[in-house]
Protein backbone atom coordinates (compact mmCIF):
# COMPACT_ATOMS: atom_id res chain seq x y z
CA UNK A 1 0.00 0.00 0.00
CA UNK A 2 1.31 3.39 -0.72
CA UNK A 3 1.58 6.80 1.55
CA UNK A 4 -0.17 10.08 1.47
CA UNK A 5 0.97 13.36 1.16
CA UNK A 6 1.41 13.36 4.33
CA UNK A 7 2.60 10.18 5.18
CA UNK A 8 5.60 10.75 2.31
CA UNK A 9 6.23 14.11 4.31
CA UNK A 10 6.44 12.59 7.59
CA UNK A 11 8.63 9.02 6.18
CA UNK A 12 11.09 12.07 4.59
CA UNK A 13 11.28 14.09 8.06
CA UNK A 14 11.63 10.92 10.15
CA UNK A 15 14.41 9.42 7.66
CA UNK A 16 12.25 6.13 6.83
CA UNK A 17 11.71 4.55 3.68
CA UNK A 18 7.70 4.48 4.33
CA UNK A 19 5.31 5.18 7.17
CA UNK A 20 2.07 3.99 8.07
CA UNK A 21 -1.13 5.04 9.76
CA UNK A 22 -0.51 4.78 13.86
CA UNK A 23 3.46 4.58 13.57
CA UNK A 24 5.11 6.77 16.34
CA UNK A 25 8.02 8.58 14.61
CA UNK A 26 10.76 11.57 15.37
CA UNK A 27 10.71 14.10 12.81
CA UNK A 28 13.21 16.79 12.22
CA UNK A 29 11.44 20.33 11.48
CA UNK A 30 11.76 22.98 9.12
CA UNK A 31 10.14 26.02 11.14
CA UNK A 32 8.92 25.56 14.88
CA UNK A 33 6.27 28.65 15.46
CA UNK A 34 4.99 30.57 18.55
CA UNK A 35 3.18 34.37 19.17
CA UNK A 36 2.76 36.12 22.27
CA UNK A 37 0.24 34.11 24.42
CA UNK A 38 1.95 30.69 23.61
CA UNK A 39 5.56 31.75 23.33
CA UNK A 40 6.49 32.98 26.88
CA UNK A 41 4.91 29.80 28.24
CA UNK A 42 7.56 27.76 25.75
CA UNK A 43 10.50 30.32 26.94
CA UNK A 44 9.51 29.10 30.49
CA UNK A 45 9.66 25.23 29.73
CA UNK A 46 12.74 25.86 27.71
CA UNK A 47 14.81 27.63 30.81
CA UNK A 48 12.74 24.98 32.95
CA UNK A 49 14.28 22.02 31.05
CA UNK A 50 17.67 23.83 31.26
CA UNK A 51 18.29 24.25 27.56
CA UNK A 52 20.56 27.20 26.58
CA UNK A 53 20.43 27.40 22.81
CA UNK A 54 18.09 27.14 20.07
CA UNK A 55 18.51 24.38 17.27
CA UNK A 56 18.77 27.00 14.46
CA UNK A 57 18.31 30.75 14.73
CA UNK A 58 16.71 30.57 11.17
CA UNK A 59 14.28 27.80 11.75
CA UNK A 60 12.13 29.70 14.80
CA UNK A 61 9.30 32.04 14.03
CA UNK A 62 8.23 34.10 16.88
CA UNK A 63 5.10 36.58 15.79
CA UNK A 64 3.64 39.11 17.96
CA UNK A 65 -0.23 39.01 16.81
CA UNK A 66 -2.84 38.44 19.66
CA UNK A 67 -2.21 41.35 21.81
CA UNK A 68 0.21 43.62 19.69
CA UNK A 69 0.17 46.78 19.72
CA UNK A 70 -0.15 45.76 23.95
CA UNK A 71 -3.84 46.06 25.27
CA UNK A 72 -2.37 45.86 28.88
CA UNK A 73 -0.17 45.25 31.19
CA UNK A 74 0.14 41.76 31.06
CA UNK A 75 0.33 41.84 27.15
CA UNK A 76 3.25 43.72 27.71
CA UNK A 77 5.30 41.55 29.64
CA UNK A 78 4.62 38.77 27.45
CA UNK A 79 5.81 40.47 24.55
CA UNK A 80 8.61 41.92 27.04
CA UNK A 81 9.55 38.25 27.38
CA UNK A 82 9.41 37.23 23.37
CA UNK A 83 11.65 40.01 22.64
CA UNK A 84 13.93 39.53 25.00
CA UNK A 85 14.58 35.48 24.03
CA UNK A 86 14.44 36.55 20.47
CA UNK A 87 17.13 38.76 20.58
CA UNK A 88 19.55 36.99 23.38
CA UNK A 89 18.96 34.11 20.92
CA UNK A 90 19.14 36.06 17.46
CA UNK A 91 16.27 34.54 16.12
CA UNK A 92 15.74 35.36 12.47
CA UNK A 93 12.10 35.46 12.40
CA UNK A 94 11.02 37.99 14.67
CA UNK A 95 7.74 39.71 13.81
CA UNK A 96 6.88 42.72 16.40
CA UNK A 97 5.19 46.07 15.94
CA UNK A 98 5.37 47.66 12.23
CA UNK A 99 6.66 44.63 10.61
CA UNK A 100 4.08 41.84 11.90
CA UNK A 101 0.70 40.34 10.64
CA UNK A 102 -1.21 37.76 11.64
CA UNK A 103 1.60 34.60 12.05
CA UNK A 104 -1.05 32.47 9.65
CA UNK A 105 -1.09 34.78 7.02
CA UNK A 106 2.38 36.27 7.74
CA UNK A 107 4.58 33.23 7.37
CA UNK A 108 2.98 31.86 4.17
CA UNK A 109 3.28 35.44 2.48
CA UNK A 110 7.01 36.16 3.36
CA UNK A 111 8.44 32.84 2.72
CA UNK A 112 9.05 31.38 5.44
CA UNK A 113 7.35 28.10 4.92
CA UNK A 114 7.31 26.30 1.91
CA UNK A 115 6.19 22.84 -0.09
CA UNK A 116 7.67 20.02 1.63
CA UNK A 117 8.38 21.18 5.13
CA UNK A 118 7.30 19.78 8.45
CA UNK A 119 6.16 22.60 10.94
CA UNK A 120 4.69 22.92 14.04
CA UNK A 121 3.50 25.67 15.91
CA UNK A 122 2.41 26.73 19.20
CA UNK A 123 -1.03 27.95 17.52
CA UNK A 124 -4.07 25.28 16.05
CA UNK A 125 -4.35 27.10 12.91
CA UNK A 126 -0.59 26.11 12.05
CA UNK A 127 -2.54 23.66 10.16
CA UNK A 128 -3.00 26.73 7.39
CA UNK A 129 0.18 26.06 5.72
CA UNK A 130 -0.67 22.62 4.22
CA UNK A 131 -2.15 24.55 1.57
CA UNK A 132 1.38 25.15 0.29
CA UNK A 133 1.76 20.95 0.22
CA UNK A 134 3.90 21.31 4.00
CA UNK A 135 2.91 19.37 7.02
CA UNK A 136 2.11 21.66 9.29
CA UNK A 137 0.17 21.46 12.83
CA UNK A 138 -0.77 22.86 16.16
CA UNK A 139 0.96 21.52 18.89
CA UNK A 140 1.70 22.65 22.95
CA UNK A 141 4.03 25.29 24.38
CA UNK A 142 5.85 22.66 25.90
CA UNK A 143 6.26 20.67 22.45
CA UNK A 144 7.09 24.13 21.08
CA UNK A 145 10.06 24.59 23.91
CA UNK A 146 11.35 21.21 23.18
CA UNK A 147 11.37 21.75 19.35
CA UNK A 148 13.02 25.26 19.57
CA UNK A 149 15.76 23.49 21.28
CA UNK A 150 16.14 19.76 19.72
CA UNK A 151 14.98 20.62 15.87
CA UNK A 152 12.04 17.27 16.65
CA UNK A 153 9.48 16.46 17.50
CA UNK A 154 7.33 12.96 18.31
CA UNK A 155 4.42 12.99 15.92
CA UNK A 156 1.73 9.86 15.51
CA UNK A 157 1.28 9.38 11.49
CA UNK A 158 -2.26 10.27 10.66
CA UNK A 159 -4.46 8.27 8.63
CA UNK A 160 -5.98 10.30 6.14
CA UNK A 161 -9.73 11.34 4.68
CA UNK A 162 -9.23 12.47 0.60
CA UNK A 163 -11.62 14.81 -0.27
CA UNK A 164 -12.32 14.68 -3.57
CA UNK A 165 -12.91 18.45 -5.46
CA UNK A 166 -14.63 18.73 -9.04
CA UNK A 167 -16.23 22.06 -10.48
CA UNK A 168 -15.86 25.67 -9.59
CA UNK A 169 -17.30 28.08 -6.98
CA UNK A 170 -20.18 30.20 -7.90
CA UNK A 171 -19.27 33.70 -8.00
CA UNK A 172 -20.62 34.83 -4.40
CA UNK A 173 -18.44 31.71 -2.90
CA UNK A 174 -15.40 31.53 -1.55
CA UNK A 175 -13.05 29.20 0.08
CA UNK A 176 -14.48 29.81 3.47
CA UNK A 177 -18.09 28.47 2.51
CA UNK A 178 -16.29 25.35 0.79
CA UNK A 179 -14.56 24.54 4.75
CA UNK A 180 -18.02 25.63 6.38
CA UNK A 181 -19.72 23.18 4.06
CA UNK A 182 -17.54 20.35 4.62
CA UNK A 183 -17.43 21.08 8.63
CA UNK A 184 -21.28 20.56 8.54
CA UNK A 185 -20.88 17.72 6.41
CA UNK A 186 -18.48 15.76 8.72
CA UNK A 187 -18.93 17.34 12.01
CA UNK A 188 -16.30 19.08 14.19
CA UNK A 189 -14.85 15.49 15.02
CA UNK A 190 -15.13 14.13 11.76
CA UNK A 191 -11.62 14.28 10.79
CA UNK A 192 -10.26 13.27 14.14
CA UNK A 193 -6.64 13.43 14.35
CA UNK A 194 -6.83 12.54 10.50
CA UNK A 195 -5.20 14.33 7.83
CA UNK A 196 -7.63 16.03 5.27
CA UNK A 197 -6.10 15.65 2.02
CA UNK A 198 -7.68 18.14 -0.86
CA UNK A 199 -7.60 16.57 -4.35
CA UNK A 200 -9.44 16.75 -7.83
CA UNK A 201 -9.68 18.71 -10.92
CA UNK A 202 -11.68 21.41 -8.75
CA UNK A 203 -8.36 22.08 -6.77
CA UNK A 204 -7.41 24.21 -9.82
CA UNK A 205 -10.07 26.28 -9.60
CA UNK A 206 -9.36 27.60 -6.06
CA UNK A 207 -6.92 30.26 -5.54
CA UNK A 208 -3.92 29.99 -3.01
CA UNK A 209 -6.22 32.37 -0.47
CA UNK A 210 -8.97 30.10 -0.75
CA UNK A 211 -7.03 27.05 0.15
CA UNK A 212 -5.01 28.94 3.06
CA UNK A 213 -8.19 29.54 4.16
CA UNK A 214 -9.67 26.24 3.75
CA UNK A 215 -6.70 24.42 5.28
CA UNK A 216 -6.86 27.24 8.16
CA UNK A 217 -9.83 25.00 9.51
CA UNK A 218 -8.93 21.77 8.77
CA UNK A 219 -8.75 21.63 12.60
CA UNK A 220 -12.25 22.91 13.34
CA UNK A 221 -13.04 19.40 12.37
CA UNK A 222 -10.71 18.08 14.72
CA UNK A 223 -7.92 17.38 11.76
CA UNK A 224 -4.07 16.56 12.41
CA UNK A 225 -3.49 18.92 9.49
CA UNK A 226 -4.97 19.88 6.00
CA UNK A 227 -2.85 19.56 2.76
CA UNK A 228 -3.13 20.64 -1.45
CA UNK A 229 -1.08 19.44 -3.72
CA UNK A 230 1.50 21.18 -5.02
CA UNK A 231 0.30 22.86 -8.77
CA UNK A 232 1.08 25.50 -10.83
CA UNK A 233 -0.97 28.29 -8.82
CA UNK A 234 1.75 27.11 -5.82
CA UNK A 235 4.41 27.10 -7.93
CA UNK A 236 3.93 30.40 -8.84
CA UNK A 237 3.11 31.72 -5.33
CA UNK A 238 6.25 30.24 -3.57
CA UNK A 239 8.44 31.84 -6.75
CA UNK A 240 10.88 34.42 -5.51
CA UNK A 241 9.22 34.30 -1.93
CA UNK A 242 9.91 30.64 -0.53
CA UNK A 243 13.43 31.51 1.60
CA UNK A 244 14.58 27.37 0.69
CA UNK A 245 13.71 25.34 -2.38
CA UNK A 246 10.39 23.80 -1.96
CA UNK A 247 10.17 20.13 -2.36
CA UNK A 248 7.39 18.46 -3.96
CA UNK A 249 5.41 15.20 -2.62
CA UNK A 250 2.51 13.51 -4.35
CA UNK A 251 0.22 10.49 -2.87
CA UNK A 252 1.03 7.10 -4.68
CA UNK A 253 -2.01 6.36 -6.82
CA UNK A 254 -2.86 3.32 -4.11
CA UNK A 255 -2.36 5.66 -1.05
CA UNK A 256 -4.88 4.44 1.66
CA UNK A 257 -8.04 6.90 2.82
CA UNK A 258 -10.05 6.64 5.45
CA UNK A 259 -12.80 8.01 3.22
CA UNK A 260 -13.48 9.45 0.15
CA UNK A 261 -15.47 12.53 0.21
CA UNK A 262 -16.81 14.24 -3.09
CA UNK A 263 -17.15 17.77 -2.93
CA UNK A 264 -18.98 19.91 -6.49
CA UNK A 265 -17.94 23.38 -5.70
CA UNK A 266 -20.29 24.02 -8.19
CA UNK A 267 -23.01 23.19 -5.71
CA UNK A 268 -21.45 25.57 -2.59
CA UNK A 269 -23.74 28.17 -1.18
CA UNK A 270 -22.94 30.93 0.95
CA UNK A 271 -22.80 29.42 4.23
CA UNK A 272 -22.88 30.16 7.90
CA UNK A 273 -22.05 28.55 10.66
CA UNK A 274 -24.60 29.51 13.92
CA UNK A 275 -23.90 29.45 17.42
CA UNK A 276 -22.28 27.64 19.34
CA UNK A 277 -20.04 25.11 16.94
CA UNK A 278 -18.07 25.07 13.61
CA UNK A 279 -20.54 22.52 12.47
CA UNK A 280 -23.90 24.34 12.94
CA UNK A 281 -23.91 25.36 9.45
CA UNK A 282 -26.48 26.14 7.40
CA UNK A 283 -27.27 28.84 4.46
CA UNK A 284 -26.96 32.13 4.53
CA UNK A 285 -30.03 32.36 2.81
CA UNK A 286 -31.78 30.98 5.99
CA UNK A 287 -30.82 33.02 8.12
CA UNK A 288 -32.27 36.44 6.85
CA UNK A 289 -34.51 37.14 10.14
CA UNK A 290 -31.17 36.98 12.32
CA UNK A 291 -29.85 40.81 13.36
CA UNK A 292 -26.50 41.62 13.98
CA UNK A 293 -24.74 43.90 15.98
CA UNK A 294 -21.20 43.69 14.75
CA UNK A 295 -19.06 42.39 11.85
CA UNK A 296 -15.42 41.32 12.01
CA UNK A 297 -13.40 41.19 8.36
CA UNK A 298 -10.11 39.33 9.30
CA UNK A 299 -8.62 36.96 11.47
CA UNK A 300 -5.64 34.39 10.32
CA UNK A 301 -8.68 32.54 7.94
CA UNK A 302 -9.95 35.82 6.18
CA UNK A 303 -7.34 38.52 5.91
CA UNK A 304 -5.65 38.43 3.41
CA UNK A 305 -5.83 40.35 0.02
CA UNK A 306 -8.44 38.49 -1.98
CA UNK A 307 -10.62 38.85 1.48
CA UNK A 308 -9.86 42.77 1.33
CA UNK A 309 -10.90 42.80 -2.44
CA UNK A 310 -13.86 41.20 -1.78
CA UNK A 311 -14.81 43.47 1.09
CA UNK A 312 -13.97 46.88 -0.97
CA UNK A 313 -16.47 45.42 -3.68
CA UNK A 314 -18.95 44.84 -1.43
CA UNK A 315 -18.88 47.85 0.48
CA UNK A 316 -17.63 50.39 -1.86
CA UNK A 317 -19.73 53.50 -2.36
CA UNK A 318 -22.12 51.91 0.09
CA UNK A 319 -23.32 52.31 3.90
CA UNK A 320 -22.95 50.12 6.78
CA UNK A 321 -26.47 49.73 8.48
CA UNK A 322 -26.86 52.13 11.38
CA UNK A 323 -25.99 50.07 14.83
CA UNK A 324 -23.98 47.86 12.87
CA UNK A 325 -20.09 48.41 14.03
CA UNK A 326 -18.31 46.65 11.33
CA UNK A 327 -14.20 46.37 12.27
CA UNK A 328 -12.03 45.31 9.47
CA UNK A 329 -8.40 43.85 9.79
CA UNK A 330 -5.95 43.40 7.34
CA UNK A 331 -3.88 40.41 8.04
CA UNK A 332 -0.27 41.49 7.30
CA UNK A 333 1.55 45.07 6.87
CA UNK A 334 2.02 44.46 3.30
CA UNK A 335 -1.61 43.84 2.80
CA UNK A 336 -2.67 47.18 4.61
CA UNK A 337 0.23 48.82 2.66
CA UNK A 338 -1.54 47.30 -0.78
CA UNK A 339 -5.11 48.26 0.54
CA UNK A 340 -4.11 52.03 1.39
CA UNK A 341 -2.62 52.44 -2.25
CA UNK A 342 -5.72 50.78 -3.80
CA UNK A 343 -7.80 53.21 -2.01
CA UNK A 344 -9.62 50.30 0.01
CA UNK A 345 -8.99 52.18 3.29
CA UNK A 346 -10.92 55.21 2.29
CA UNK A 347 -13.29 53.03 0.71
CA UNK A 348 -13.99 51.21 4.17
CA UNK A 349 -13.89 54.45 6.19
CA UNK A 350 -16.11 56.14 4.28
CA UNK A 351 -18.72 53.02 4.42
CA UNK A 352 -18.38 53.43 8.48
CA UNK A 353 -16.01 50.53 9.19
CA UNK A 354 -13.55 50.89 11.23
CA UNK A 355 -9.99 49.80 10.33
CA UNK A 356 -7.33 48.18 12.46
CA UNK A 357 -3.57 46.90 12.79
CA UNK A 358 -2.84 43.39 12.28
CA UNK A 359 -4.10 41.44 15.12
CA UNK A 360 -6.03 38.70 16.03
CA UNK A 361 -7.88 40.79 18.86
CA UNK A 362 -11.34 40.07 18.38
CA UNK A 363 -11.50 36.50 17.37
CA UNK A 364 -10.46 35.15 20.76
CA UNK A 365 -12.02 37.89 22.60
CA UNK A 366 -9.01 39.43 23.17
CA UNK A 367 -9.69 43.09 22.20
CA UNK A 368 -10.80 45.20 19.09
CA UNK A 369 -14.43 44.09 19.08
CA UNK A 370 -15.76 42.14 21.93
CA UNK A 371 -19.06 41.41 22.49
CA UNK A 372 -21.59 42.39 25.15
CA UNK A 373 -24.22 39.85 26.94
CA UNK A 374 -27.07 39.23 23.77
CA UNK A 375 -24.86 40.69 21.45
CA UNK A 376 -24.25 39.18 18.19
CA UNK A 377 -21.52 39.31 15.32
CA UNK A 378 -20.91 37.90 12.21
CA UNK A 379 -17.24 37.03 11.58
CA UNK A 380 -14.82 35.76 9.19
CA UNK A 381 -12.92 34.15 12.20
CA UNK A 382 -12.63 30.47 12.57
CA UNK A 383 -14.40 29.82 16.31
CA UNK A 384 -17.89 30.60 17.30
CA UNK A 385 -17.61 28.66 20.66
CA UNK A 386 -19.61 30.25 24.02
CA UNK A 387 -17.84 33.05 25.17
CA UNK A 388 -15.03 33.17 21.68
CA UNK A 389 -15.50 36.38 21.51
CA UNK A 390 -16.73 38.29 24.49
CA UNK A 391 -19.48 37.78 26.88
CA UNK A 392 -20.70 33.58 27.30
CA UNK A 393 -24.12 35.50 26.39
CA UNK A 394 -22.93 36.96 23.03
CA UNK A 395 -23.26 34.98 19.77
CA UNK A 396 -20.66 34.54 16.69
CA UNK A 397 -21.71 33.25 13.37
CA UNK A 398 -19.04 32.45 11.05
CA UNK A 399 -19.24 33.44 7.40
CA UNK A 400 -17.09 34.30 4.58
CA UNK A 401 -15.59 38.29 3.64
CA UNK A 402 -18.59 38.52 1.16
CA UNK A 403 -21.65 37.28 3.36
CA UNK A 404 -20.13 39.23 6.14
CA UNK A 405 -19.92 42.69 3.95
CA UNK A 406 -23.52 42.09 2.56
CA UNK A 407 -24.55 41.54 6.14
CA UNK A 408 -23.04 44.83 7.13
CA UNK A 409 -25.12 46.55 5.08
CA UNK A 410 -28.50 45.46 6.08
CA UNK A 411 -28.06 45.01 9.44
CA UNK A 412 -29.12 41.33 8.94
CA UNK A 413 -27.31 37.97 7.96
CA UNK A 414 -27.65 38.33 4.33
CA UNK A 415 -26.79 36.17 1.35
CA UNK A 416 -24.53 38.52 -0.92
CA UNK A 417 -25.17 38.20 -4.45
CA UNK A 418 -21.59 37.70 -5.56
CA UNK A 419 -17.95 38.52 -4.52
Amino acid sequence: MGMTMTQKILAAHAGLDKVVAGQLINAKLDIVLGNDITTPVAVNEFKKAGFDKVFDKDRIAIVLDHFVPNKDIKAAEQSKQCREFACSHCVSHFYDVGKMGIEHALLPEQGVVCAGDCIIGADSHTCTYGALGAFSTGVGSTDMAAGMATGMAWFKVPAAIKFNLTGKLPANCSGKDVILTIIGMIGVDGALYKSMEFTGDGVASLSMDDRLCICNMAIEAGAKNGIFPVDEKTVEYMTGRCERKPVVYTADADAEYERVIDINLAEITPTVSCPHLPENTRKASELSDIKIDQVVIGSCTNGRMEDMETAYKILNGKKIADGVRCIIIPATMQIMRECTERGYITAFIDAGAVVSTPTCGPCLGGYMGILAAGERCIATTNRNFVGRMGHVDSEVYLASPATAAASALTGYITEPKEA
